[in-house]
């Protein structure tokens, strides 16, 4: 086996064999194959696709590139939920112990903030004591003790993957719907969960800008799960808008604990409602407590403050605060017609909480709040957002980006105003 024949395969928009692709794959993680082989073979895949068969096969090279997690030990059924990434996600820090609460097990293996995109891992963060970085001992004792654990993946789980996410980053391969698919699967397959959930996000702040994309991509990730035993359902969502009042770190716990507490804006309780029944479901766990419920009676914020301790994080200590702040105001008064989730995520990146590069730092406080929400009537003057950080040399480059022609649109009062609605999909 070559290197050379099977990007030529795929050059010329032939299926790469079952051996072809395990080859590759296992050659590429020992570093047999360079970095700019495999960035013309993701090219090629990028150009040309691939049918379901190779990205299955894909998929299960890159899973058995590494180990994979077993939760069968565990009393009760697991499910899972990953989302494609987007502006004021927060659902992940609600929904795991909100699941938990109602009778499946939560092994949440998260990531961190790259670009515009917000990282789970960077938000929880911001408590203080909290650990990412757990062993599968750890994990596994969070689990049994709290019903739902939130960490790092491990260097061990589909590490050609984590390879090969680096390079597509640096070589404009990104986009391939494949590699995309693959990328998420293989770890959450080798993860280990019985049941997982999709958070497919569209619109400006998400990865895929329209529906029929996001559509293709639900599709095939769930037809990856299924091939491998993992119960998988796809929600397609709206990422037009950012979700919920904040954008940030400290700023986003705050908000999932006001969610857990019983209040929080209507479109995260929303879309944390939807995604808790689909996993319950999936996991098989029927007739018990319903999540709505839950949130209500406390016990979902009892598993919220389990989990957080059990992870070296103290649930009562005050969250960082930004030094600076600077309020943006109307410009005009009306309807707010569009608030751009995309210029969102870039100004709060630009604040300091998101990075460029893996290695950078974030702050904690640093953010957007959040005054007005489209179809919200408002006056001139009248403070749209609220911009954070400990560096207030950062504002000017932040309100660069709210500066843009979509970035905050207002129509004059009385104009019609059709809300986009929340989840625009379901694929199962």
């Amino acid at each position: 086996m070559d290197v050379i024949s099977v990007i030529r395969a795929k050059r010329d928009r032939a299926e790469l064999t079952d051996a072809q692709i395990d080859w590759v794959i296992d050659a590429y993680t020992r570093g047999e194959v360079a970095d700019e082989q495999m960035s013309a073979l993701a090219m090629a895949i990028l150009l040309n696709g691939m049918n379901l068969r190779e990205i299955s096969r894909w998929t299960d090279a890159m899973i058995r590139s590494g180990v994979r997690m077993d939760f069968s030990s565990l009393p009760l059924p697991t499910s899972d939920k990953h989302s494609t990434g987007g502006v004021g996600d927060k659902i992940t820090l609600p929904l795991a112990p909100l699941v938990a609460a109602c009778g499946a097990a939560v092994p949440q293996l998260s990531g961190r903030g790259l670009g515009h995109t917000g990282g789970t891992l960077d938000k929880l963060e911001s408590i203080p004591g909290w650990r990412a970085l757990l062993s599968n001992e750890e994990m596994m004792d969070v689990l049994r003790g709290t019903g739902a654990v939130i960490c790092a993946a491990g260097d061990g789980l589909a590490p050609a993957d984590k390879k090969l996410y680096a390079l597509r980053d640096v070589t404009g391969t990104v986009e391939a719907i494949p590699l995309i698919a693959s990328s998420i699967m293989s770890k959450k397959i080798a993860e280990g969960t019985g049941a997982l959930v999709l958070d497919v996000k569209v619109g400006s702040g998400a990865f895929m800008k329209n529906l029929a994309d996001a559509q293709e991509l639900a599709r095939t990730m769930v037809g990856l799960g299924q091939n491998a035993g993992v119960n998988t359902v796809a929600l397609l969502t709206d990422m037009s808008t950012p979700l919920g009042l904040t954008a940030g770190n400290a700023l986003e716990v705050r908000e999932s604990v006001e969610v857990l507490a019983g209040g929080g804006p209507a479109d995260v309780v929303e879309l944390t409602l939807a995604l808790a029944r689909e996993m319950l479901a999936a996991a098989g766990v029927t007739g018990g407590k319903d999540p709505e419920t839950a949130l209500r009676d406390g016990s979902a914020m009892d598993h919220w403050r389990r989990m957080i301790a059990a992870q070296g994080g103290d649930p009562d200590a005050a969250l960082p605060v930004a030094r600076e702040q600077h309020v943006l105001t109307a410009p005009a008064s009306g309807v707010l017609t569009g608030l751009d989730a995309y210029a969102v995520g870039v100004a709060a990146w630009r604040l300091g909480a998101g990075r460029a590069r893996k290695e950078d730092p974030v702050q904690a406080g640093a953010g957007v709040e959040i005054h007005a929400k489209p179809g919200a009537v408002v006056t001139a003057g009248q403070p749209l957002l609220t911009l954070h950080t400990d560096t207030p040399e950062r504002f000017d480059y932040a309100l660069e980006a709210l500066a843009t022609p979509d970035a905050i649109t207002i129509a004059p009062a009385g104009a019609d105003f059709k809300a986009t609605p929340l989840i625009l999909d379901r694929i199962a």
